[in-house]
């Protein structure tokens, strides 16, 4: 053989076996991924795309429904704007109210009306809801302060004292209405005064007493009209009248001071957003639309 074929055949050699080990090589390393075991579990794996979308956040439900609001006639222009801060704030609820006597209100709470607060003028009225079992407890949550008005024009009364000449047409609310009780306790007061008008003034104020008015406004509306020389309102009323009557201030010694409390009811529906109501009446924000009418903070 010629050295020429010697290496021919030595070349073909070496090629044949360079292929059977790579070949012998790819064949185990696909023999090894096909006997591997599947990758299993562990416990630190993570949660499921899906599984997180199910699970609730938590978070605030938003209010909704209706609120029946009973409240004294001297709340109505301080609580229809404080409604509307509120309801802009919960768009899903409706403040709805009942305006009429603290007293009215009352009877109608304990006969079974639709109301879920109570905001009375008086703690009398509210202990009256509370003792039948319709509320459990009250908050003061205002304050306000009795006047005296008359007309703009034309009255003989100049000062309180004059409440008591003769011939004076004088209109009140009645004495079961909270300000018709604040009325005949400020003549009580006068008349037991070491230096007031004396004994006999509060009498004499109502000899001059020609009507007893359901509510406040009932009052307000016979001076405002000229059917009345003088009449007692809150503070508030009088603001409200503006320049249809003159404000007569009570001498200090013989005023009181009105207190408003408010009361959740029993057993009523919507209570969450009946306490709503409440506390915003009772934050800073609803305060301050009480004092904007004239209404005073409670003691602290």
């Amino acid at each position: 053989m010629s050295l020429a074929n010697h290496g021919t055949i030595f070349l073909r050699a070496a090629a044949l076996s360079l292929l059977a080990v790579l070949g012998g090589g790819l064949a185990q390393a696909c023999g090894g991924e096909d006997d591997s075991p599947p990758p299993t579990a562990t416990s630190g794996a993570s949660t499921p795309a899906t599984a997180m979308a199910s699970t609730p956040t938590p978070g605030l439900v938003p209010l909704r429904g209706e609120i029946v609001v009973f409240a004294a006639s001297s709340l109505i222009d301080a609580f229809k704007a404080g409604a509307e801060v509120f309801e802009t704030r919960h768009p899903g609820v409706k403040v709805t109210f009942n305006f009429a006597s603290s007293s009215a209100l009352a009877t109608q709470i304990n006969e079974g009306a639709p109301a879920g607060v109570f905001a009375s003028a008086d703690l009398a009225q509210m202990k009256n809801v509370i003792d039948k079992g319709a509320a459990a407890e009250s908050t003061i949550f205002a304050t306000n302060v009795p006047v005296l008005v008359t007309p703009a024009k034309g009255s003989a009364v100049t000062s309180f004292e004059d409440l008591a000449k003769p011939g004076v047409r004088l209109v009140l609310a009645g004495p079961e209405v909270p300000i018709g009780r604040y009325s005949r306790q400020v003549l009580d007061n006068a008349s037991a005064a070491a230096s007031g008008p004396g004994p006999d003034f509060g009498k004499r104020v109502l000899d001059n007493l020609k009507s007893n008015e359901a509510n406040v406004r009932g009052v307000l509306a016979k001076v405002q009209l000229g059917e009345a020389d003088a009449g007692i309102v809150y503070t508030t009323d009088a603001a409200i009248a503006g320049s249809d009557v003159k404000v007569i201030e009570i001498p200090l010694a013989w005023n009181v001071t009105a207190e408003y409390p408010i009361a959740i009811l029993k057993d009523r529906p919507n209570a969450a957003a009946a306490e709503a109501w409440v506390e915003f009446l009772l934050s800073p924000d609803g305060q301050a639309v009480l004092r904007e009418f004239g209404f005073g903070s409670p003691a602290p």
